[in-house]
């Protein structure tokens, strides 16, 4: 039942774009070039790449390349939607956020082979992912990760299992696939995109964009994503935004550039240091043993041998200030017999 379900959901979740907006050819030097009428074939920044996935599917990618780029963006784009319809709001990107951009199309998207499902687009993310480490070099703590709407789902599965990410970016993002259709309050085990769990896995800062208009996934959504993050950036709710329409916001491009700007400023020594601010102390108790294994009193510290009786460290000085150190005798009730002060 569960499954039926879930193939169900699959259905509803799913919209590819038929027929294609661009179709893919390979030249005779090998390389991969774009045949569409949106996109022009003679751009030297763009790289197109065709990749395989572990679920034997063949996925087409964009690179577009920024030669004053600091950081990558990988960018899961949302339903109804393949890279030809995608191609200017990359290049805008790419530009006005500096940054290196990596788009792909979704098995059954565009012109990638295979059917769209949920465990298909976690094998496309992952061989995209593969594809930027080893051609391009990009390692996780140069990266920013990017879901809209069904991207989301993919996105956060990547980014609970890399800890050293620079950030993610949840555009109109889903809380579960069954929490769009009937705003269910339980996660049950057919359901879809788990976004809602993989949230607090992720260990970077989540900057979350949502339209307060959204009549798709509603902005309670957006919302509760941003609580539950373990590091929230501050949040762009654009009011009257809706579904597809928020790139054409002005605060839109002006808080991703704030955003991108604060990650390339994100040393690893921050991040360190926020760590382990965010450890809990280590709470000492101020019991006699413990009172017995510190060392306070020393002025000029020799050498540190142990008690005749309690195994417990002692340091010899030539003047010590303790009062109960002046005979040969020692007080302390775990050391009963001659200690050396």
């Amino acid at each position: 039942m569960g499954c039926l379900v879930s193939h169900l959901a699959a259905k509803l979740a799913f919209f590819p774009p038929r027929p294609s907006t661009y179709q893919v050819k390979k030249k005779e030097d090998g390389k991969m070039v774009v045949v569409s009428s949106t996109i022009p074939n003679d751009d030297s920044s763009m790289d197109v790449r065709l990749l395989n996935t572990k679920r034997g599917n063949k996925i087409v990618a964009f690179y577009l390349k920024n030669p004053y780029a600091r950081l990558t963006l990988l960018y899961s784009h949302g339903n109804a939607a393949d890279l030809g319809q995608l191609y200017d709001l990359f290049v805008q990107l790419k530009l006005n956020l500096r940054v290196n951009l990596m788009g792909y199309d979704y098995s059954g998207y565009g012109a990638s082979t295979g059917k769209p499902s949920e465990y298909d687009t976690y094998a496309d993310i992952e061989a995209v992912y593969e594809c930027l480490e080893t051609e391009y070099g990009v390692s996780q703590e140069d990266m920013i990760l990017y879901g809209q709407s069904v991207g989301s789902g993919p996105t956060l599965h990547l980014a609970a299992k890399l800890p050293r990410l620079r950030g993610v970016v949840l555009h109109s993002a889903i809380l579960s696939g069954l929490r769009v259709l009937c705003h269910s309050k339980v996660t049950l085990c057919f359901d879809i995109y788990k976004n809602i769990n993989k949230i607090r896995k992720v260990k970077c800062p989540v900057l979350v964009i949502h339209g307060t208009d959204d009549d798709v996934v509603n902005w309670f959504h957006g919302n509760e994503l941003w609580k539950l993050a373990r590091e929230p950036y501050e949040p762009l709710w654009i009011k009257g935004g809706g579904h597809c329409n928020l790139e054409l916001y002005p605060d839109y491009i002006r808080h991703l550039c704030k955003f991108v700007l604060e990650m390339e400023n994100l040393t690893t020594q921050i991040r360190l240091r926020k760590i382990r601010q965010s450890l809990p102390r280590r709470n000492y108790s101020n019991n006699s043993a413990n009172r017995c294994c510190r060392i306070r009193c020393c002025r000029i510290r020799l050498w540190k041998p142990k008690c005749l009786t309690c195994s417990r460290p002692r340091c010899v000085s030539l003047k010590c200030s303790r009062p109960h150190c002046i005979s040969l005798k020692c007080l302390r009730p775990c050391c009963t017999k001659l200690c050396f002060c």
